[in-house]
């Protein structure tokens, strides 16, 4: 017999897309996401590749060896403390007001921020993520940073969207993405619906969408 599984109601969903000043927005990646990673060892990198790869798939979206404006277009720098960016190489032409940036993340106690890059309608053109190695994420499997890392930048996701509760989920000592999180990155990407919108409305269309992916 049929059993239905977690389903996210349309207030949910709509959450996970309404910023803290109460507007909604949604984005997600037009062309295909390239990745490089910085500051991580040849097996971490093929585990955070891997994972990229799998929640790029889960999303009927595409990855490419080079994006033909940007070369790359997901850059992911691993390190333990924020000050360490202000000695990258040409990172501070690449982000704007880096100086600041890191300063402010360095006070917060951060150790994590996605800057976010669009394209002339809205859609995601680019994501830098930035990963301090602290306790927290130090003590963590590589696997469960990194599926963390890929879902957090498949979509334009709002600033509280996991805050109280991860979108990942254990079994046994597998980590994998909660089954409402995974339908809703699915429906996400249909091509019926657009890459960029400011629609609340737009959240009805994505509970109309996840019920198929979450009955079995």
């Amino acid at each position: 017999m049929a059993t239905m599984k977690a389903m996210m109601q349309e207030s949910e969903i709509r959450s996970h897309f309404t910023r803290g000043d109460g507007d909604y927005v949604f984005a997600r990646w037009a062309r295909p996401v390239v990745p490089v990673v910085f500051g991580v060892d040849d097996a971490t990198l093929a585990v955070i590749k891997g994972a990229v790869e799998a929640v790029v798939t889960l999303a009927g979206h595409r990855m490419a060896e080079t994006d033909p404006e940007q070369g790359t277009n997901l850059m992911v720098f691993f390190f333990r403390e924020w000050r360490e960016l202000s000695e990258v190489p040409g990172l501070d032409r690449l982000v704007e007001g880096l100086g600041p940036l890191v300063s402010r993340l360095e006070a917060e106690g951060a150790n994590q921020y996605r800057l976010f890059r669009f394209e002339a309608d809205g859609a995601i053109r680019a994501c830098i993520a930035f990963l301090r190695m602290d306790d927290s994420l130090a003590g963590m499997a590589a696997e469960t940073v990194a599926l963390n890392l890929a879902v957090q930048s498949i979509l334009l996701w709002s600033d509280a969207a996991f805050q109280e509760r991860s979108p990942l989920a254990m079994a046994g000592d597998g980590i994998f993405l909660r089954p409402e999180i995974a339908a809703l990155v699915r429906a996400a990407y249909d091509p019926a619906l657009p890459a960029a919108t400011r629609a609340p409305s737009h959240a009805l269309r994505l509970a109309a969408r996840t019920l198929p992916a979450v009955t079995g």
